[in-house]
């Protein structure tokens, strides 16, 4: 059985990191630099810190995550000033999703994104925001499958392919769910 559950301080982020590491690989080897594909235990510690991390567990190993957090601050995260979705108070955002290759194919993307969606209804966000490289066209197909919607592109410094920006809307009924 797979269970999904808040992230814990007691999880190896080494763990965390190398479940990033193996998921991403394939898009890694396509080209695309994620920073999920390569990125450091001290960027995922800073990345999980922000918000509410989800992880499934299966025999206590980490076989999938994702990220969901509230909007950035601009103050904090100049980056971001190209993605207003990023900004508004209204607007949570999912990051860092990953299933283990050895898992994939048996719902638990599913499960993970059905989680941060329920995450940021609860706490009463109107919506949901992510995004993923342009050229991934079978993630925008999952994504617009879920009721996500374009609402714009970014080029992240040092990214080698452009973003497409996603958002959906979450409704009353999730949030009460």
């Amino acid at each position: 059985m797979i269970a999904i559950r808040p992230l814990r301080a007691d999880d190896d982020l080494h763990a965390l990191t190398a479940l990033l590491h193996q998921a991403y690989a394939a898009l890694a080897a396509q080209g695309w630099n994620f920073t999920a594909a390569d990125q450091s235990v001290e960027v995922t510690a800073k990345r999980v810190a922000a918000g509410g991390c989800l992880v499934a567990v299966q025999d206590g190993r980490l076989v999938g995550t994702v990220n969901v957090r509230g909007p950035y601050r601009p103050e904090q995260d100049a980056w971001c000033l190209n993605t207003p979705w990023y900004l508004r108070e209204d607007t949570a955002i999912l990051s860092q999703f990953a299933v283990h290759p050895g898992c994939q194919g048996l719902g638990l993307g599913e499960r993970l994104m059905d989680a941060a969606e329920s995450w940021a209804a609860e706490r009463g966000y109107a919506h949901i925001a992510l995004d993923t490289a342009s050229p991934a066209e079978h993630l925008r197909r999952r994504y617009l499958k879920r009721g996500y919607q374009q609402v714009g592109e970014v080029q992240w410094d040092g990214k080698t392919y452009s973003s497409v920006l996603m958002v959906k809307p979450l409704s009353m009924e999730s949030k009460k769910a």
